[in-house]
């Protein structure tokens, strides 16, 4: 688990290198890809089998490459051990709730994954910056949430929050390229083009929200995320270092009662360790 006594590394979204992130090819991009996919999923097997439990947080600009990055990292997993969940404005009903009340209904079951597109995280993002939420609300926020990630850690859930962050140039170019594409047009929003018009808004919100709520049991990285390809790769190694850190993922020995049925059963001589 992560050392609680380990310094946060302060966050500032101008100072993440968008130019390092350069894949040498396809080939390069694919191989690596691949590894990190393979071995998300023996620690998704291990979690299933262990009974443990991980939430993974996606929160970045309007075009970062969230999506792209979910699928990605769900396409080599069982899909009966994780749940993607897409989180847009709270419904009539949620708004009548405490704002954490939606989450805890989705929080992930024995041996599973909890992925969430945008989250909680919601109250001191958007929320404060468009003013859907009042100044007391979203600083008293800031300690509601980490009590909320804190209770989960202490129950034993791994929590990996992740923000893509890519440069105001770079969404112009992917919102240029999603109103030329009638197959990618509906991810485009008047929302989206409203929200580029307070950028600055968002990165003080950005920063604030790191400075308050990285904390050594779940702390945030951030991505630059301009390369798409370089991205994934990074979403990929950050979750499965954080997953597998202080778990054996190495396959558990076959069970002895199932080794003697099969050679009785099926003459099939299975060798049993331990």
């Amino acid at each position: 688990m992560a050392d609680k006594s380990a310094k946060i590394q302060k966050i500032r979204l101008d100072k993440l290198d968008q130019t390092g992130t350069r894949i040498e090819s396809a080939e390069d991009y694919d191989r690596r890809l691949g590894k990190l996919q393979k071995e998300l999923l023996r620690i998704q097997q291990t979690y299933w089998h262990e009974k443990r439990r991980a939430i993974i947080v996606f929160e970045g600009w309007d075009a970062g490459g969230k999506g792209g990055a979910i699928r990605r990292m769900s396409e080599p997993l069982d899909p009966r051990g994780f749940h993607v969940w897409p989180i847009s404005a709270p419904t009539a009903e949620e708004q009548g709730k405490h704002y954490l009340y939606r989450f805890w209904t989705k929080l992930p079951a024995a041996g599973t994954f909890a992925i969430f597109d945008r989250s909680w995280y919601g109250r001191v993002l958007v929320e404060r910056v468009e003013k859907l939420a009042s100044k007391d609300q979203w600083k008293r926020a800031y300690d509601e949430i980490n009590e909320f990630e804190r209770l989960m850690t202490d129950d034993g859930v791994r929590v990996v929050k992740l923000f893509l962050h890519i440069t105001p140039e770079e969404q112009l170019e992917r919102f240029r390229e999603r109103l030329g594409n009638p197959y990618k047009r509906w991810k485009l929003t008047e929302e989206d083009l409203r929200n580029r018009s307070r950028w600055d808004d968002y990165v003080k919100a950005a920063e604030a929200m790191f400075e308050k709520t990285s904390t050594p049991n779940a702390p945030w990285h951030a991505i630059p995320a301009n390369s798409k390809w370089f991205a994934r790769l990074q979403v990929l190694e950050i979750v499965t270092k954080a997953l597998k850190e202080g778990v054996t993922i190495s396959p558990p020995p076959i069970d002895a009662n199932v080794a003697r049925i099969a050679a009785e059963t099926l003459g099939v001589p299975v060798g049993t360790e331990g």
